[in-house]
Parts: C-alpha cells; sequence; structure tokens
C-alpha cells in the first residue's frame, strides 16, 4: 500500500467511466473521482444495448454482481440475435443466429443498467456538472480544470468523455487529434422506444413468441428491434447508408424518406410497421453514425482514454459497449498491480499496447459488416458467407490471459 492513496479521475460518467469507477473505486489504495458535464447522469444515456455472453463476462470481471444489476435493469434474455432477409422473393429467409449460447444474450435500456452500476460507486466520489476545459500535467501529476472554475490534483486521470472529448485532444495533441478525428462511418440510423404490445400489433404477433433480438438486413437499409424493461417495452431502430452525414449529424425523418428507403421492401410487414413505429414520437431524428477510423494511442503520459473516447465505432457489430467494458476490465488489472504513482505512465502504455489493435479491428469490423448488411441483392446464402466469419473474434479471446498479457507488459516497462 502507498503511504497516500493513488488520486485518479475519470472524466465522463457513461457506461465506461462509471463501469470503471465502480471497479477501481473496489482497489484500497486509490482514491477515485467521477467527472460528468451533464446535470443528470443516468437520465441522459437513452436507447438501448444488448449484452452477450463475452459482454457479460467482462463486465463481471470488473464487477462480481454483474448479473444481479442486469437482472435489477430489467434485461431480458434473447434466444440470439436473428439476421433475416428483409426484401425480395426470398424476404424472411432465416440467414444465421448470432450469439446463441448457453448464457444467452440480453437487452435492457441503458439508463436503466447505468443507474445500477451508479449504486456501486460512493456518492462522494461523483460530481455531475462538471464540463472539462483543460488538462496540464505538471511536477505533481495532472491538473484538470472545469467551466464552473473548479479545479483538481491528480496521479492519473482516464477520459471516457465520449467521442468528441477534451480528454481525446490532451492525449493526441492538438494537431494530431485533428488529424484523428472522429468522422462519418456511412451510416445513420432512427430509433426509438416503444411499449411492447403496440409494436407486436404492428410488427406482427409470430416474432414475438420468443424474445430474440431481430436484425433485418438487406437492399440499402437495416431494421432492427429487440424487448426491454422485463418485457413491456420494445427498441425499434431503421438503419440505412448515406452519401454525405448532415453538419449536425441530425436529420428530420419524414414518412415520404422512409418510404423511398424501403421502396423495395413493399411485401415485408416489418417495414411498414417500423416505419409507423418510429414516425409516432415527438422528434423523429435520425443519426449520422460516426466513428474512429485510427488511433495512433491511446495513452500521453499520466492520461489516458478509453470507450468512445478511444475507439467510438458503427452500431452493426453490437460491441461498442462491450469493447469500452473490455477497456475497464484491463485498467482494473493494471491498477491492482499498481503500488505507486510513479507506475502509472507505464500502465497506460501497457493498457495502450493490448487494447489498441482490438479495439480498431471492432471499429473496421462493424463498418464492413454495415457495408455488407445494406448490399442491394436478396440471397440469403450470399450474406450467410459474407456475414457469418466476422464475428468469430468477438468471443474468442482469453479474458484470464489479455489481463495478465497488459500487467507483464507494464512490469516489462518498467524494468527496462
Amino acid at each position: 500500500m502507498p503511504d497516500s492513496p493513488i488520486r485518479v479521475a475519470i472524466i465522463g460518467g457513461g457506461l465506461a467511466g462509471m463501469t470503471l469507477a465502480a471497479g477501481l473505486t473496489k482497489i484500497p489504495q486509490l482514491d477515485v473521482q467521477v467527472y460528468e458535464a451533464a446535470a443528470d447522469i443516468a437520465g441522459s444515456h437513452g436507447g438501448s444495448y444488448i449484452f452477450n455472453s463475452t459482454i457479460q463476462r467482462s463486465l463481471e470481471r470488473v464487477i462480481p454482481s454483474a448479473q444481479e444489476l442486469l437482472h435489477r435493469a430489467g434485461a431480458v434474455p434473447n434466444e440470439s440475435s436473428r439476421f433475416i432477409l428483409g426484401s425480395g422473393p426470398d424476404m424472411g429467409t432465416v440467414i444465421f443466429d448470432n450469439w446463441a449460447t448457453k448464457l444467452p444474450p440480453v437487452s435492457f435500456r441503458r439508463a436503466r443498467l447505468l443507474r445500477e452500476i451508479i449504486t456501486q460507486v460512493p456518492d462522494d466520489r461523483i460530481h455531475a456538472s462538471k464540463k472539462l476545459i483543460a488538462i496540464a500535467s505538471n511536477d505533481h501529476g495532472v491538473e484538470v480544470a472545469f467551466e464552473d472554475g473548479t479545479k483538481g490534483q491528480f496521479d492519473a486521470v482516464i477520459g471516457a468523455d465520449g467521442i468528441f472529448g477534451n480528454v481525446r485532444k490532451y492525449v493526441l495533441g492538438d494537431t494530431v487529434a485533428d488529424k484523428y478525428a472522429a468522422e462519418p462511418s456511412g451510416f445513420w440510423d432512427i430509433r426509438v422506444i416503444q411499449p411492447y404490445e403496440k409494436a407486436k400489433a404492428l410488427l406482427g404477433e409470430e416474432i414475438f413468441k420468443l424474445d430474440r433480438q431481430y436484425v433485418w438486413i438487406g437492399d440499402g437499409s437495416c431494421i432492427l428491434h429487440d424487448v426491454l424493461e422485463d418485457r413491456t417495452l420494445v427498441q425499434c431502430m431503421i438503419c440505412s447508408g448515406e452519401a454525405e452525414s448532415p453538419k449536425d449529424r441530425r436529420y428530420h425523418i419524414t414518412r415520404e424518406y422512409l418510404m423511398e428507403t424501403f421502396s423495395n421492401w413493399n411485401d415485408n410487414p416489418v417495414a411498414k410497421g417500423m416505419i409507423d413505429l418510429v414516425l409516432d414520437c415527438e422528434k423523429p431524428y435520425g443519426y449520422s453514425q460516426w466513428e474512429h477510423r485510427e488511433t495512433p494511442t491511446y495513452s500521453n503520459g499520466r492520461v489516458c482514454i478509453i470507450g468512445d473516447a478511444a475507439h467510438a465505432t458503427s452500431s452493426f457489430h453490437g460491441f461498442g459497449a462491450g469493447t469500452s467494458i473490455e477497456d475497464t476490465m484491463v485498467l482494473k488489472a493494471l491498477f491492482h498491480n499498481i503500488s505507486s504513482p510513479d507506475e502509472i505512465e507505464a500502465a497506460f502504455k501497457a493498457f495502450d499496447s493490448v487494447r489498441r489493435a482490438r479495439s480498431q479491428r471492432v471499429v473496421n469490423s462493424s463498418r464492413e459488416i454495415g457495408d455488407i448488411s445494406l448490399e442491394r441483392h436478396s440471397e440469403a446464402d450470399k450474406f450467410r458467407r459474407a456475414l457469418a466469419p466476422k464475428f468469430g473474434f468477438i468471443d474468442a479471446i482469453d479474458y484470464e490471459e489479455h489481463e495478465k498479457e497488459a500487467v507483464n507488459k507494464m512490469k516489462e516497462i518498467l524494468t527496462s
């Protein structure tokens, strides 16, 4: 144990930041503080996730009570994530089932799980309405400054402040950060949450007999729906390709636009029902999906980045949140093996060394899955041959070895 606690600031109170905080606050030698720009931390995160068995295993390594938290968050176990042909003469043909494992994937609302994770972090460690405006290294570590005029001095700073966060700019440097800024992935989507009975009435009772995530693909568009909140709600999502992303990343979606988008899906009642569902909201906006196509490093001295701040991705792999949780798992293992602030830079270099290649592969593979899913042909076998091999590497990982690799890399750096 060090003579005084190692001071760690986590910038960002989303899923990555709070999961990391839940893990690190259990390590006695650490004094962990979380700073979130929003006033309402959990309330600012809409939408939903689906966690396959691999994501659940990594979450359990960070928070041992993960399954209890998922249950309290209203998670719905799924039979699988089923890819189906959405248009053409073979419309409705099952392409393949993904993640059909003994530990079923579960779907839930982001805000519900985030609220449960927040309960694992002491209240006095969480600070809302704290927008980061500056980071500076000094002889004592790293100083952070916030928009409200307050400052803090820390031994380590971890940026989980999202795709356009300020910590990324510090880690890469202003000039380099511009070169590696987020850019459009080539897709947009619109997502809404609707009552279960309403969605079942519009999409058809048959596809609600078993709980599963459905992904309808082909002919330039994609439809996704899954059950949430103890089977009381359904996430409804439409995704398509974009020629050019709007400057504010936002589209106003109209019925005419969606009818044109699904002009070749006329025989699919799910498409008609989904159009009605996504338009039945106060503000039917679609949003451009952006990504980090390349990031040269995740660390700079005693500062590092995780989650969307490091490797924002499109949604097609369904593993963006999973990649973020893996980041927290590796950092928790590294901090377990730190006894002095002088070791933090080596720990962050080791984190970068073991995490960047896998994370970037997820970004690139997700974009490729999107390109394949929106192809304009109607042959299930072609989709199956192209898509099925894309998911194997996600589960082909030994987490114990992944953590050991990071710890051994840190020790190697410290002794070199």
